[in-house]
């Protein structure tokens, strides 16, 4: 393992003129999984694998959990809907260099195989997927089971793992199809989202709070890391040493997240749900438990809720030991169906 250390309805027109959805009776919490992303090949050794998918679904269905949650169907993300993040030019990479095989994309932790690309179109669509069923009032909020992981990739580049910015994609479609302006997008995967950061490092309509370990991969996200231009002041990273654990997660929650995400009142809540700073994560050195994150979701949930009719989206960025990430992710969506 010394290799991978680096990185160790009918309400659907008056959504579109106000953006507020009206929830149908009954609506639950919806839930985005696809067959097709367990064929993004990454080795019998890499610790992204599509155990990780499976073990969320078989925790879910063993604990009978799965049959309260709404099945949102996927379909891959269209083209045109990658290219509001990332570069004509880098889209053709991924795709030619997935269909001729070669074995890893810009750097060698981010492995691919020759249907990687069509693993990283789903993962990115079940995203706008549950971003349509949020707006159509069919789920009250929804978790994507998805990979390939997103937060790492810039506009132009792969790397730790990571092909497309499904979080990004998510934002900028939530942005361009439901002309809603504000996003608020929380980041609490183990590792800095440096790629996510970076696509909206300039943008005043764009809140990104992070909390995450440092020092450590990828090396960015200091706290005076505010951002640039318009967007200075919204980008919010709250570094953690080494064993940090759920108090000063939840410390940072409640006193830096929340009074700054309150006073920005986002249209829409997106939520990168990495499970690696779980307590006994192989990669991860830092101690949150799986309760802790039920805690900090409740607090993102309680934004969404009194800032824009409880819209949030959540998925699945890191989280590398499989029981941790099965009973984190768990917790995770119990909260919110709650």
């Amino acid at each position: 393992m010394v290799f991978w250390k680096p990185y160790l309805m009918t309400v659907a027109a008056a959504i579109m003129l106000t953006g507020n959805a009206t929830f149908a009776d009954g609506a639950k919490t919806g839930f985005i999984y696809h067959d097709g992303m367990l064929k993004h090949d990454t080795g019998p050794t890499h610790p992204e694998c599509k155990e990780r998918l499976t073990a969320i679904e078989n925790q879910l269905n063993n604990t009978g959990l799965l049959s309260s949650l709404t099945l949102v169907k996927v379909n891959p993300a269209p083209l045109d809907c990658i290219l509001l993040v990332h570069s004509p030019e880098y889209a053709a990479e991924v795709e030619k260099s997935c269909r001729e095989g070669k074995t890893f994309l810009h750097s060698r932790d981010t492995v691919i195989s020759a249907d990687s690309y069509d693993a990283a179109r789903l993962a990115a669509g079940g995203v706008l997927c549950a971003i349509d069923a949020v707006m159509d009032g069919n789920v009250k909020n929804a978790f994507c089971a998805i990979r390939p992981p997103g937060h790492h990739a810039s506009s132009n580049k792969a790397m730790g793992f990571c092909i497309f910015n499904n979080v990004a994609i998510g934002a900028r479609y939530i942005q361009s199809k439901y002309k809603l302006k504000k996003v608020l997008i929380v980041d609490f995967d183990v590792h800095h989202g440096n790629g996510t950061q970076a696509i909206f490092n300039d943008d005043p309509n764009v809140l990104y709070f992070s909390i995450h370990r440092s020092p450590f991969y990828p090396g960015t996200g200091g706290a005076d890391d505010k951002g640039v231009g318009q967007g200075y002041g919204l980008k919010v990273n709250v570094p953690v040493p080494k064993g940090g654990g759920d108090k000063e997660y939840l410390k940072a929650f409640e006193e830096i997240l929340k009074p700054r995400a309150l006073a920005f009142k986002p249209d829409f809540v997106l939520v990168s749900a990495g499970f690696d700073a779980y307590q006994y994560d192989p990669l991860g050195g830092m101690k949150v438990t799986a309760e802790g994150y039920a805690a900090m979701t409740r607090i993102i949930k309680e934004i969404a809720g009194k800032c824009c009719n409880g819209r949030l989206v959540s998925l699945l960025e890191g989280g590398y030991s499989l029981p941790g990430l099965a009973d984190s992710a768990e917790k995770h969506i119990s909260v919110l169906r709650e």
